[in-house]
């Protein structure tokens, strides 16, 4: 019979080990949890500043494709696995980013998912591609991400050559453009993606009878859109994100600058409608992929998305969701989370994802790329 005080004794250890019970024995879920390896996957978002409305849906995306993962209970290497996401905050910046990246690599991640923008994703590349570990984007547009040679690197959406094209075409051929104002940001995506837009306005016959160029931490655009009023432009491409892209399109207004107004990706999503007020009625935006509505598994994504996180979607969080489906995909085929075993098969992919078929072709990039047109009506994106 034990005493008050063994009683006690007992209460007061109790979590450590049950009482009575013989030294060196664990209880089942601990050895459990014990005998399982854990896999990390890394993504890298700007999960402050003015982009993170972006990073933290892309982050979710990487987040509940592992917690699915995790229920399926795998085995790889022999053993049972949890996944587990390490997210950064590589806050768009370039040098931020390769810090980023070498944090993740000395937590010895077995994969990437990101980065987000492309300034940030082809410095960290090379930090990825130097310690073997594969790299997938759902949301890098610069063709340059994968013409570096690089055999870990992999994207799941089209580059902004295709959005440049797309948009061009259908500002002179559709709206009947003829003069063309352009301004990018100075990142690696906003000019990459004005040079590409600009080069093929020309080709289809309008004319660029402006270029400018602001930054992408900027508020104000006036005198960058006096300049550009005085050329009488019938469209006003921008290439950057929504943050500025809001504020540009209320500026124009208050200049009483009539040009119709057009972006890419980066100007998609529901921040710029708010953003941009009354002012961003009727303007026109791509995405790198197909339309939300057309995507084969988005409806049921999305139900799963909003339960989990009570947030809309803005853009990505489909793709870094395939994303991270695609690299524990391959790890189950190799039956292994080592990335120099599964690596090779990130590259024989042939997924169905709720964006779509993901194939990628010799240098990494998604087979079958799309874009769609939007135009922005009672603040809704409408697909053209």
């Amino acid at each position: 019979m034990q005493t008050r005080h063994s009683l006690l004794l007992c209460a007061l250890m109790a979590g450590v080990a049950a009482c009575n019970k013989p030294a060196g024995q664990t209880q089942s879920n601990d050895k459990t949890a014990a005998d399982k390896t854990v896999v990390k996957i890394g993504t890298a978002n700007p999960l402050t500043g003015p982009f993170a409305h972006w990073g933290r849906d892309a982050d979710n995306g990487v987040k509940l494709a592992v917690e699915e993962a995790n229920a399926e209970k795998l085995v790889l290497d022999g053993k049972p696995v949890n996944f587990e996401v390490v997210s950064e905050d590589d806050q768009a910046d370039p040098k931020v980013a390769t810090q980023v990246a070498q944090r993740m690599v000395d937590a010895k991640v077995a994969g990437i998912v990101g980065h987000l923008t492309s300034g940030a994703a082809i410095p960290a590349s090379r930090i990825y591609a130097d310690a073997g570990i594969p790299m997938i984007s759902g949301s890098v547009t610069s063709p340059s991400f994968t013409q570096q040679g690089y055999r870990n690197t992999f994207r799941l959406i089209a580059n902004d050559q295709q959005q440049g094209e797309a948009l061009a075409k259908y500002a002179v051929g559709k709206l009947g453009a003829k003069r063309v104002a352009v301004i990018d940001d100075r990142t690696t995506y906003g000019q990459g993606l004005a040079d590409d837009f600009a080069k093929a306005v020309e080709q289809a016959g309008g004319k660029v009878v402006k270029r400018e160029f602001t930054t992408n931490s900027a508020t104000d655009f006036m005198a960058v859109l006096t300049s550009i009023k005085g050329e009488k432009p019938d469209l006003l491409f921008y290439g950057g994100m929504d943050a500025q892209a809001g504020p540009m399109v209320k500026q124009m207004g208050k200049l009483g600058l009539k040009a119709a107004f057009m972006g890419a990706d980066g100007v998609n999503t529901p921040e710029f409608a708010k953003l941009g007020g009354g002012s961003a009625e009727g303007t026109y935006a791509s995405s790198a992929g197909q339309p939300k509505e057309k995507l084969p598994g988005y409806a049921d994504f999305n139900q799963k998305f909003k339960q989990q996180f009570q947030a809309e979607i803005q853009a990505y969080a489909p793709y870094n969701y395939d994303a991270a489906k695609v690299l524990i995909a391959a790890m189950k085929r190799a039956g292994s989370a080592d990335p120099a075993k599964y690596l090779p098969e990130v590259a024989k992919t042939d997924y169905q994802g709720v964006t779509g078929p993901v194939k990628f072709d010799g240098k990494g990039d998604i087979q079958q790329a799309t874009v769609s047109l939007y135009q922005l009506k009672q603040g809704k994106w409408i697909g053209l």
